[in-house]
């Protein structure tokens, strides 16, 4: 059967979930795909504030951008900048992560047995996931307050100094890291914990009676019982955490300096910040940031397959 002919067939026999599919499938591609087609093209050009098409009172100034092709990406790629970035980016993602996996998976583990307020735990942990990203980022933001933030209050009540929280390059990075964790928790903790309750509670119970230890019954039936979960999860949040834009600009715009800038908070501020606007340039990095996701997840859905597991 040729191709035409199988596509002919589909849209026959399945004309009833196209048609239900259709007004989605339009509306994803107009809100995402011309954003991404228009950004790859801007990409291979030289478009930047003072050439691109703009409206001056009555008058239309037409575009006046050439195509250049790759040099955009032979400037980025060439350039210590962006290496820069993208090791951090890297290294706050793996930070972040891990950090969030793990405590995700251990508070999972303490909500999946019998315990007293056991309901009121699960709400209270799901809280900052409920709460808009921007404002718990700004409470953070007053907590972590050189002067008159909470965090410091207390320290300076038990006689330890004050400390630098956003402005000392070191310190700033480990508060990004402790407020994106804390807003990532809550995603992990509800997924792993519906991992563990699909778990036949019958084969702890026979590992307990064969004399395994707890550490055992975790290693040999929990990790393999979480693991296609486990592999959704870190995926998303790798990509949720590689482009977490509001953690970074809101809580630092990328400072001190350029200390906690990530990829896509510098992508933003060449096209919104920077004077002259350099839309060719972000579209650019924008183009790489999205390359380099597309590789990690087959990466990572490869060495899911090796292992037996699929998503």
């Amino acid at each position: 059967m040729t191709p035409v002919a199988r596509l002919r067939r589909a849209l026959g026999t399945h004309w009833y979930a196209w048609t239900m599919t259709a007004p989605v499938v339009l509306v994803i591609g107009v809100i995402i795909g011309y954003p991404l087609v228009r950004g790859a093209f801007l990409s291979l050009t030289d478009a930047d504030e003072a050439n691109v098409a703009r409206d001056i009172g009555v008058n239309h100034i037409p575009a006046t951008y050439h195509f250049t092709g790759l040099d955009n990406y032979r400037a980025v790629l060439t350039d210590g900048v962006f290496w820069g970035r993208l090791g951090w980016t890297a290294a706050w993602t793996v930070a972040c992560v891990t950090l969030t996996f793990t405590i995700g998976l251990a508070l999972a583990s303490l909500l999946n047995r019998t315990l007293r307020g056991r309901t009121f735990y699960r709400l209270a942990l799901i809280l900052p996931w409920a709460i808009p990203a921007f404002i718990s980022v700004f409470t953070w933001r007053m907590l972590y307050n050189e002067k008159n933030g909470l965090l410091n209050k207390v320290l300076t009540g038990g006689g330890i100094d004050a400390v630098p929280w956003l402005n000392d390059p070191s310190w700033a990075k480990l508060s990004v890291i402790a407020v994106n964790v804390w807003l990532g928790v809550p995603f992990m903790l509800v997924a792993l914990l519906g991992g563990l309750q699909s778990i036949p509670g019958e084969l702890h119970e026979a590992a307990e009676t064969d004399g395994a230890s707890p550490w055992q019954r975790f290693v040999h039936i929990t990790v393999p019982g979480l693991r296609a979960v486990s592999g959704t999860v870190i995926l998303l949040s790798t990509i949720w955490t590689f482009n977490m834009f509001p953690v970074i600009f809101l809580l630092t715009r990328g400072g001190p300096g350029d200390a906690t800038e990530i990829l896509v908070t510098y992508a933003y501020r060449l096209s919104f910040v920077d004077s002259p606007r350099d839309f060719s340039a972000s579209a650019t990095w924008g183009v790489l940031i999205l390359l380099l996701l597309s590789l990690v997840a087959v990466v990572y859905r490869r060495a899911l397959r090796k292992q037996g597991e699929e998503w």
